[in-house]
């Protein structure tokens, strides 16, 4: 990774929560997709692997759907964070998100070998969700372009 996201949201998850294939930082097998600030803006930026061809040269729209996912997950998770006046990583417990809805439009393919940068702006449509707009670069080109809505995560759900 090219650019370094420091104060992700997925670091600070408590662990029975960082399982999720495409964020979960205890996943061994999983992309371990980290988001931050960016100034106003959310960022999470992930380096296809070979096994992410879609066919040769491109890579598998699967990949950018779970990039897109986490993203937006992650991002509603910092804004409500901020807005409880929290920041990654002051020792506060951040909250969690599920992702209530997810739209993609594919914009262009997404060449293999380039680093993908998912770029959110987060706007809250209710206490307890968050819509955020997502656009997926490889360099300079937009492939995608997309909206997840947040749910915060019922303190109920993965508890047994």
């Amino acid at each position: 990774m090219s650019e370094d996201i420091k104060n992700a949201i997925q670091d600070v998850y408590p662990d029975d929560f960082s399982w999720c294939y495409g964020c979960g930082r205890l996943n061994e097998d999983g992309h371990h997709f980290r988001t931050g600030w960016d100034g106003d803006e959310t960022v999470t930026v992930y380096k296809p692997r070979p096994e992410h061809t879609a066919i040769p040269g491109f890579v598998y729209g699967g990949l950018i759907a779970s990039l897109i996912d986490c993203h937006g997950t992650g991002s509603a998770s910092l804004a409500l964070h901020r807005r409880n006046g929290h920041e990654p990583g002051d020792g506060t417990e951040p909250p969690r998100f599920v992702t209530a809805s997810l739209e993609i439009k594919f914009v262009k393919p997404t060449p293999q070998d380039v680093e993908l940068k998912a770029i959110g702006t987060v706007e809250e449509v209710h206490p307890k969700k968050f819509k955020v707009h997502t656009e997926v670069y490889a360099g300079d080109v937009c492939c995608a372009k997309a909206e997840v809505v947040a749910a915060v995560m019922p303190e109920s759900f993965g508890r047994n």
